[in-house]
């Protein structure tokens, strides 16, 4: 890897590093018709990224993360935690 990377429980934080691109999923989470979260899994060739945008009753959308892992395994592990959390808060979640 070409950049810095600092790693906890298989999570990386990476900066600068140069990679391709492909989206593996996308996850929306809505409660009482609003929009509550939406989170995406991109797969980078040498890492896989979490993207997460949160929408708060009121301002403006939050961005938290990125959360970067080592493989897809640990992303989907991850998101498949989120979306029970947000299902346990009374969201319905969809992919998109």
């Amino acid at each position: 890897m070409s950049s810095q990377a600092s790693e906890l429980g298989g999570l990386l934080r990476t900066a600068g590093a140069q990679t391709v691109d492909r989206e593996l999923y996308v996850r929306h989470a809505r409660k009482d018709g609003r929009s509550v979260a939406i989170l995406r899994a991109i797969d980078k060739s040498d890492s896989c990224v979490v993207e997460a945008e949160v929408f708060p009753e009121v301002g403006e959308p939050l961005r938290p993360g990125p959360y970067t892992f080592a493989d897809a395994r640990q992303a989907t592990a991850f998101m498949t935690e989120a979306v029970e959390a947000l299902m346990y808060l009374g969201c319905d979640v969809h992919a998109q």
